[in-house]
């Protein structure tokens, strides 16, 4: 029996306010997807569907799920469903491949055959493009105008849940990344000393905070015997999750040169050799790699690209700044170290500081950088407090410089004072 047209409108609004309430359920974005495209088919009486979804940053439509197809991507502004997310209005094409917009490269690959048509915009609050639905081929006949009224009506429904979904999606995954975020800071938290090495006549501290929950900065100490210990400070470039991984690695690899007794240049030359081989063409770390020796009371090391170097002289309260003895490491296979810079003569009294650039950079609100002059200032005026003293002072310091100016750079220090 055939239902009079009344009664089916009557039908398909009943059907409409069955699927805003299956919406309102709670369901991640693929769910949601699901049952937009399920509530389209049968609303509509239609083959398939298909959801694109918007992403304004690259004003691209993509679909991530298609009754019967797999994932597209496309610019905003092509084909029939750029041109309703543009005009954000129903294109109603009763014959596909009479409509010069259809593309049917779709069914070429996929041996389906597009009939007819139905593309509705999805507008969420705030007048927010969501994206495009698209209800394919019509079981009985050809979309009409009815067909365009339900599926405007269910367009609207399933815009506001669709946005609510993708926050929901972009909150759970927000509160995942938090997590591992604060997990990989415990990490590397852990793999920082909690003490530098004690070697006898000599005061040593280290100090690290980055700038993101993560940091490109590490530092490290190990004892090679009673009065001598190997030193270490490395800072990959940038901050975040990679730098993080690349210097825990160096760190890693650092440790392993003291286990296996390697000497200072093998162990240089090695570790930039292995970081060439795995960090990106666009990575690179610098480092400062030393021996400090409490009976010759000397620092040998190599710093690749890691400068400046601070010694202050406490016989005359001078500072001399060091440049970088060779290039900054993981950039070429094979890096020099031949003639080695000369060594570190420590005077009593003297510091030996090792510090990043997160400290000389910092800059203030009106753009002007702590640079090398103040913390000199700081050295001279705080040289006979402990290493831990002064490294507050230098922290107190670059706080009051930069007031307000947000911290853009890792910091890390570590002080090295030969005791009179």
């Amino acid at each position: 029996m055939t239902l009079p047209e009344t009664q089916i409108d009557e039908l398909a609004l009943w059907r409409i306010l069955d699927v805003t309430r299956q919406l309102g359920a709670p369901s991640d974005l693929q769910e949601m997807l699901g049952k937009v495209i399920d509530a389209a088919r049968a609303v509509l009486n239609a083959d398939r569907g298909t959801v694109f979804l918007y992403d304004a940053e690259t004003n691209e439509l993509f679909s991530t799920i298609a009754t019967g197809s797999d994932e597209m991507r496309f610019p905003a502004d092509v084909g029939i469903a750029g041109e309703c997310a543009q005009r954000r209005q129903v294109i109603n094409v009763p014959d596909c491949y009479a409509d010069q917009r259809f593309n049917p490269e779709f069914d070429r690959k996929t041996g389906y055959r597009t009939r007819c048509l139905l593309t509705v915009p999805l507008i969420g609050f705030d007048d927010t493009l969501v994206g495009v639905m698209q209800i394919i081929n019509k079981l009985e006949g050809v979309f009409d105008a009815t067909d365009e009224q339900m599926a405007t009506a269910l367009a609207a429904q399933c815009a506001v849940a669709l946005q609510r979904a993708r926050l929901i999606d972009a909150y759970v995954v927000k509160q995942k990344l938090e997590r591992d975020l604060a997990l990989a800071r415990e990490i590397q938290s852990n793999v920082l000393p909690e003490k530098l090495p004690d070697v006898p006549g000599y005061d040593l501290a280290g100090w690290n905070t980055p700038a993101d929950e993560t940091g490109g900065d590490i530092y490290d100490g190990v004892a090679l015997d009673e009065h001598r210990a190997a030193l270490l400070l490395a800072d990959a470039t940038g901050h975040g999750i990679g730098p993080a991984l690349s210097v825990t690695q160096f760190r890693a690899m650092f440790r392993i040169s003291v286990r296996l007794s390697a000497d200072l240049d093998t162990a240089f030359v090695q570790i930039n050799d292995q970081l060439t081989e795995d960090l990106p063409g666009n990575r690179f770390v610098t480092a400062f790699v030393g021996q400090l020796d409490g009976r010759a009371h000397q620092i040998r090391y190599h710093a690749g690209g890691q400068g400046p170097l601070l010694h202050f002289h406490a016989a005359d309260q001078t500072c001399t700044w060091l440049e970088a003895s060779t290039l900054p490491m993981g950039i070429i296979a094979g890096l020099t170290v031949d003639p080695s810079p000369d060594p570190i003569d420590m005077a009593p009294g003297d510091i030996f500081a090792l510090i990043s650039d997160g400290i000389y950079e910092y800059q203030n609100a009106a753009g002007e950088q702590f640079d090398n002059d103040r913390v000199g200032q700081v050295f001279k005026a705080g040289h006979e407090q402990t290493m831990e003293a002064l490294i507050m002072s230098l922290r107190a310091a670059v706080a009051a410089f930069a007031g307000d100016a947000p911290q853009n750079d890792d910091m890390t220090v570590v002080l090295i004072k030969r005791l009179g």
